[in-house]
């Protein structure tokens, strides 16, 4: 992707958010449409997303669920 510098100044945020996520692996910007700097994350990988970063790390009890439809059923609903 490739932005303009006065783009870059306005939307950098959002710039920063594409590169976190994973969308664009880099952002180019250009000064009258020559490339002048690359954007990309840090080490060259995107940043982690926060949730789910404990991801294999916790482990449930098999018997989870294992009340569901009582508590369903003291909040009126049912499974």
């Amino acid at each position: 992707m490739q932005v303009n510098i006065l783009e870059a100044k306005t939307e950098l945020s959002k710039l920063i958010r594409l590169i976190e996520t994973g969308r664009e692996e880099n952002i180019i910007i250009a000064r009258y449409g020559k490339p002048i700097v690359k954007m990309t994350a840090f080490n060259g990988e995107p940043v982690s997303k926060r949730i789910g970063i404990a991801k294999g790390k916790l482990k449930s009890p098999d018997d989870l669920d294992k009340y569901n439809d009582e508590i369903a059923a003291m909040f009126g609903g049912g499974l």
